[in-house]
């Protein structure tokens, strides 16, 4: 970065980085990637298992360093360890390596030593309104609670940019979404949220901006709405046979994504009846077995969107 860039990238809770780069042996595990976020918001990291999304996060912490490529957050440059930058930024890592003969309050007190003397007081408030058992071991408690205790410790010390690797894995729906309204107050405070998920639902919800890795690559920078826009113009169709090659050719398509007996239609618009008045007039192809429009998991988003299998 020239020296004028950098100037312009150092503002409160923002974060940046310039072809940050890593490889395991011969693996890309994360291409040259450049992001500019925040300030402010919760921005959702998605992509499959193994597209980059932890190396991504490690990397911007410090804790795994990269091979080539320049990082930012809240101001400050990302070299040597990064400790400078874990002082100043909170990461929840998706691994849980806890230590089991600690009770909940004392890892608290661990994981938040150094931080500044509110952030406890913080943490065993919120672990309270959680409803994790601080007096209780931490080896008795369940994978949920431990997920929880980890989000406690980095959402509260008082930093402008948190890193979260799946907080909400394994929590279930009340739980998960006690904490998207923690993270909600904490954006709307100003925070900048780098989240990383499997839910669609939950970006949906508590997102403003969407990045989608895959195979180390970002593929996709877009806004919810944009998703949700392009979700509402798939159309699946199931036939008997092979999903035919002329589906191409129709009224109102935009795209289309075969797979054996399944076709993933991306509509010019979001109403399918041009489209399938086009495949009606059509005698010379075969009649669907299915049809399904306005529904889409995170996997067909994936698929049929952006080409990548599976999450």
């Amino acid at each position: 970065m020239s020296a004028g860039t950098t100037q312009s990238l150092t503002g409160a809770g923002t974060l940046h980085c310039r072809g940050l780069t890593r490889r395991f042996g011969e693996k890309l595990a994360l291409a040259p990637t450049d992001l500019d976020l925040g300030p402010g918001g919760v921005i959702g990291l998605l992509g499959p298992n193994g597209s980059g999304k932890s190396t991504l996060m490690r990397c911007l912490v410090g804790l795994v360093r990269p091979d080539a490529g320049t990082a930012i957050l809240d101001g400050v440059e990302l070299v040597g360890d990064g400790t400078a930058i874990r002082r100043r930024v909170t990461y929840a890592p998706g691994e849980m390596h806890l230590y089991g003969e600690m009770k909940g309050g004392e890892h608290l007190d661990w994981l938040l030593r150094g931080r500044e003397p509110g952030a406890l007081e913080r943490a065993r408030t919120m672990a309270g309104d959680l409803d994790l058992p601080l007096e209780r071991k931490v080896r008795g408690f369940s994978h949920g609670m431990k997920r929880q205790l980890l989000f406690v410790a980095a959402m509260a010390p008082a930093t402008r940019i948190r890193i979260l690797d799946e907080p909400t894995e394994g929590l279930d729906p009340t739980k998960r979404g006690e904490v998207l309204d923690l993270l909600a107050a904490d954006a709307a405070r100003g925070t900048t949220v780098l989240l990383s998920s499997h839910h669609l639902g939950e970006v949906d919800r508590s997102c403003k901006r969407l990045l989608f890795l895959n195979a180390g690559k970002l593929i996709a920078d877009e806004t919810p709405a944009k998703v949700h826009e392009r979700a509402t113009r798939l159309l699946h169709l199931g036939f008997a046979g092979e999903a035919p090659a002329a589906l191409d050719a129709l009224d109102g398509v935009e795209s289309v994504r075969r797979e054996g007996p399944r076709a993933a239609i991306l509509l010019i618009d979001k109403d399918p009846r041009r489209f399938l008045g086009a495949l009606a007039a059509r005698q010379d192809l075969p009649a669907p077995t299915s049809v399904e429009h306005g529904r889409v998991s995170l996997t067909e988003l994936y698929r049929d969107l952006y080409g990548v299998e599976g999450v």
